[in-house]
């Protein structure tokens, strides 16, 4: 059983720099050593905010204060595979096309697919979109595995990054600033075809 992740604040994310492992691949192929290394930190009002990660990165993590005239921070990040980074293709934009709507949203990536982006405009009635990117090393897919859900956060004063060897996958929220929010997370991992 996998633990709960706890709310953090955003200086303990920042804190949490780099994170590598090695993989154990099938017996076929040889190992690899995965890190991830944060980088790049946006902070946006949450009723008009739109948080894009730069070139080659992925989200890791997201923290909130407030309600939607609050502030919400984003932390995204390299993924290097035997110290190579790995190359981020925007796969889709903005989905769903119609957006969610933010009280009742709950968007998970298509499977190996990271995020790479949120928008949202107004309260907690307005519309919630995600942009998501397939990832590459060497020109070979790079597989995203073992999926977990985060414990559930107050919206409203909360933070939640990556664990170990991870990057954000999904995002489920209900109610206002006072409803929960929780993260999907899965696990990077790499075998040679």
């Amino acid at each position: 059983m996998k633990t709960p992740r706890k709310a953090l604040s955003a200086a303990m994310v920042v804190a949490a720099v780099t994170a590598s492992v090695t993989m154990s691949p099938p017996a076929s192929a040889a190992a690899v050593t995965i890190r991830i290394q944060y980088d790049y930190t946006t902070v946006v009002r949450e009723m008009v905010g739109l948080a894009v990660c730069p070139t080659n990165q992925v989200l890791l993590s997201r923290s909130h204060r407030g309600d939607e005239n609050g502030y919400t921070t984003y932390h995204c990040g390299w993924i290097f595979i035997n110290d190579e980074q790995v190359q981020v293709h925007t796969a889709n934009v903005w989905t769903p096309s119609q957006g969610l709507k933010e009280s009742k949203s709950d968007f998970v990536a298509p499977p190996d697919q990271a995020l790479v982006g949120r928008w949202h405009t107004g309260d907690e009635n307005g519309l919630t979109k995600y942009e998501t990117a397939t990832l590459t090393w060497r020109g070979q897919p790079v597989r995203l595995i073992n999926p977990v859900w985060s414990s559930w956060y107050k919206e409203s004063k909360h933070a939640s990054q990556a664990g170990y060897n991870q990057v954000m996958t999904g995002r489920t929220h209900n109610g206002d600033e006072n409803g929960s929010t929780r993260y999907q997370y899965a696990t990077v991992a790499f075998y040679e075809s």
